[in-house]
């Protein structure tokens, strides 16, 4: 179970010294069509994740092994793909490296794309039910193997009296060796952002087919006549 960040006071920590430890940050992404409402709070999450952990760190331990979601090796190139998807979270991953945290490798190439690719299947949809509950199937044993292979290489790489961090989006169904305390970082900006996830998803749901947003210009129609 993962300890709540704001309770953990200096005396209480002393109890973790000789544990290993993980902080779990939820990953956030962001893109350039993002409206500005919720860059606000990507922005500020960001910065709100760096603080946390940097108090963590103080009160746990400096963070030795740093995990991504995605990253199948160490090479640099690999690696540059944390910054092309997530500027905001690569600078608290450099930061931590210039203290001396090694990036691991987290993830199998082959189960990670298998996963990618039933994932797009199942967007897609299909007509028959019977397809649908293959592709299903299929989908949740390969995420199953994915989550077991993230779980195997925090266990082998993460040694006692050692912190490490991973950064996984929300939903993720890796289970964590017993032996670890997981403490989760949730910033209070994150509830503003799923509470704005929410309120967005219920206005697409009312929202009529053919419904003009605000301040949308209706297209008038071309006249092929002249």
């Amino acid at each position: 179970m993962a300890e709540e960040l704001g309770k953990i006071e200096k005396p209480d920590a002393d109890r973790f010294i000789s544990q290993r430890k993980l902080f779990l940050v939820p990953l956030l992404f962001s893109g350039k069509e993002a409206p500005a409402e919720y860059q606000d709070m990507f922005n500020r999450y960001w910065e709100q994740v760096s603080q946390q952990v940097s108090n963590l760190e103080l009160k746990i331990g400096r963070v030795k092994h740093i995990y991504h979601e995605s990253i199948t090796s160490t090479t640099e190139e690999e690696v540059k793909i944390i910054e092309r998807l997530n500027p905001a979270c690569y600078r608290i991953v450099t930061d931590k490296t210039r203290d001396g945290a090694v990036i691991e490798a987290t993830e199998d190439q082959e189960l990670t794309e298998e996963c990618l690719d039933w994932q797009r299947s199942l967007i897609m949809g299909f007509i028959s039910h019977k397809v649908a509950n293959i592709v299903s199937e299929f989908y949740l044993e390969a995420s199953k193997k994915r989550y077991e292979f993230i779980a195997q290489q925090i266990d082998q790489s993460l040694k006692e009296n050692e912190t490490g961090m991973l950064f996984i989006q929300e939903g993720h169904r890796v289970q964590f060796p017993s032996d670890i305390e997981v403490f989760s970082v949730a910033p209070p900006v994150l509830d503003e952002i799923h509470r704005w996830q929410r309120e967005s998803a219920e206005k697409e749901q009312v929202k009529e087919p053919g419904e003009q947003e605000p301040g949308e210009q209706k297209e008038e129609p071309s006249d092929d006549s002249q």
